[in-house]
């Protein structure tokens, strides 16, 4: 397992349009599906990264803690399943029921929606106000495997409510960091 950080891609930048596959439901999801919401959260995970695993079992809560809000949220999963094969579409489903995700968790087999996003580990989170500009690339909080920190999503909560509340999201944010995304050769 590599440790990376995120890249902190450019505040301000423009959500990547991506039109993939949602491995629990088959249908085609394209990023503008998501215009006239609040805010648009993207976040990069996988089935099998000990740092996605740190914190699976709480995002499907915070999907339904937002339900009722204007935040759109889809996972994408862009490893390379040669060489992960956990991370297949069976092996997402598997862990979007297991997990509760009720947002669509798309399968990026050609790495081309992680190469415009600038995605660089599991998990990375990019949170995009409601015209689809960057308002937040960083940490989830600061809890990591093995540092007895609680898993809350603080960071992350506090961005998307900052957003959703129409007030500027602060621009000091910590990078996030897990495991290297799995390009292909």
């Amino acid at each position: 397992m590599a440790l990376t950080e995120s890249t902190m891609l450019e505040l301000g930048t423009i959500a990547p349009d991506f039109a993939l596959t949602d491995v629990v439901t088959g249908k085609t999801v394209h990023r503008d599906d998501f215009k006239g919401q609040g805010a648009l959260l993207v976040m990069f995970i996988c089935a099998h990264c000990p740092y996605v695993k740190h914190i699976e079992k709480t995002l499907g809560p915070l999907g339904a803690d937002y339900a009722s809000k204007p935040l759109a949220i889809v996972a994408i999963s862009s490893n390379d399943v040669t060489t992960h094969p956990a991370d297949s579409p069976e092996g997402l489903k598997a862990q979007a029921q297991a997990d509760g995700f009720a947002f669509p968790y798309l399968y990026d087999e050609s790495q081309d929606v992680a190469h415009a996003y600038m995605a660089a580990c599991t998990p990375d989170f990019f949170l995009f106000d409601r015209d689809f500009r960057l308002v937040y690339r960083g940490q989830y909080d600061a809890s990591r495997p093995g540092n007895g920190v609680p898993v809350t999503g603080e960071d992350l909560r506090k961005a998307i409510d900052t957003v959703l509340a129409g007030k500027p999201v602060p621009t000091e944010q910590r990078p996030s960091i897990g495991c290297n995304i799995k390009w292909k050769e």
